[in-house]
């Protein structure tokens, strides 16, 4: 069968600035992104029904007969059950919500057209874990985390773990080949700690589960990490983390405090940066929606910072209670920094600018080449999409 993850369109919008880069599918939280649970589960390569500019990056596979599955939704054994028995006018449901619906080839060119009679639903029982606002990556990482220690390793052993090392809860902590860990503390009683292939722990650092440090990642020396924390490939982290994602290839290598936050790809925080998570007044965190172009409730009391990809900021950055910065801003400046940030932003508290799409261009190309990766012709034109679409509107 042939499995297509789409992209709801009001779940795309609320996920921005994450989701101008990827498709909702390309998100991570937990160990693996939602692409990744779902062909790990079905033993199969998935495409994407996505936004037509994603398309040369991200393309559609369409054969005459198709799962169409819901991008923002983690596969659970119920649900994949359903999709393997779905037979074609079917459709697997949850409440209101379509899972994957079974479509031909002609059915799906005009999906979102076609009348719903004679579909039958197959309704499940139990909630899936479902992402619809940026801020639900970190908040609902903890079981997403969970989930796919167990999918990870189930019939599996770890690598030995040097004696050099403080361990407790040895039993919940997964190592994969290659990884080396030395002189740190982990400690994985409170949730399962899992480390990837090649990824590297410094000593001294100490770790709380439940974690996943993914592969090639690097923790540096001395740092403090508390669940439920996820650092993707090819991230190195440092200093104080509490309850982040950093989706891969992102840096916050120094000391500075980063809490209940998400970090897309290609990003650095500089030396000293710090988030503040929690209000003065306890209060519920505000954070800006792009869908509603105004400040909505999380109704989170904790709350940090989430930052679309290719972003940057110097030493000493402070960033609000639940501020929210687009793609490819460059951020300065003493002081804290406003609680949103719109893609493309040159500057900081004395003022903002225009970040130059050529600008930008030069920086990714040599971020690239530093992780062995090449800023290839789809890269550049991903990028060019998103700085014209942003430009039109210094909300997006």
């Amino acid at each position: 069968m042939n499995y297509i993850l789409f992209d709801e369109n009001i779940v795309r919008t609320n996920l921005l600035p994450l989701t101008y880069i990827r498709p909702v599918a390309d998100i991570r939280v937990g160990i693996l992104t939602i692409r990744e649970k779902w062909e790990k589960r079905l033993k199969s390569v998935t495409s994407t029904l996505t936004d037509g500019y994603l398309s040369a990056k991200f393309p559609i596979v369409k054969m005459a007969e198709n799962i169409l599955i819901n991008g923002s939704i983690c596969p659970n054994d119920e649900i994949i059950t359903a999709i393997k028995n779905l037979k074609p006018n079917q459709t697997v449901v949850y409440k209101d919500t379509i899972i994957a619906l079974h479509v031909t080839e002609e059915e799906l060119d005009s999906v979102g057209d076609a009348s719903a009679e004679g579909i039958e639903e197959i309704k499940m029982s139990e909630a899936p874990l479902k992402i619809n606002h940026t801020w639900e990556i970190f908040s609902k990482n903890e079981l997403a985390l969970i989930e796919d220690f167990h999918l990870l390793t189930k019939g599996r052993h770890s690598q030995k773990i040097s004696e050099t090392n403080k361990i407790l809860g040895g039993e919940n902590i997964f190592v994969e080949k290659g990884a080396i860990i030395e002189c740190a503390i982990l400690n994985a009683t409170t949730g399962p700690i899992y480390i990837g292939k090649n990824a590297h722990i410094m000593e001294g650092a100490v770790i709380r589960g439940p974690f996943a440090l993914c592969e090639g990642a690097e923790v540096k020396m001395a740092a403090k990490i508390y669940g439920s924390t996820t650092v993707g490939p090819y991230c190195r982290v440092g200093g104080e983390l509490n309850n982040s994602v950093l989706f891969g290839y992102s840096n916050k290598a120094h000391d500075g405090f980063l809490g209940h936050s998400v970090i897309g790809e290609w990003c650095n925080l500089g030396a000293d940066t710090n988030t503040s998570n929690l209000k003065n007044t306890y209060d519920n965190v505000r954070m800006w929606s792009y869908g509603k172009q105004t400040f909505i409730n999380t109704h989170l009391q904790f709350c940090g910072l989430i930052m679309g990809d290719h972003s940057k900021c110097a030493i000493d950055t402070n960033f609000n209670t639940g501020t929210v910065v687009g793609v490819n801003a460059n951020i300065f400046g003493a002081g804290f920094q406003r609680n949103f940030i719109a893609s493309f932003t040159w500057g900081g508290t004395a003022g903002y600018t225009n970040y130059s799409i050529k600008k930008a261009m030069e920086v990714a190309e040599i971020v690239f080449k530093r992780r062995n990766r090449d800023f290839n012709d789809i890269e550049k034109e991903l990028l060019t999409s998103v700085y014209n679409l942003t430009l039109k509107n210094k909300y997006l």
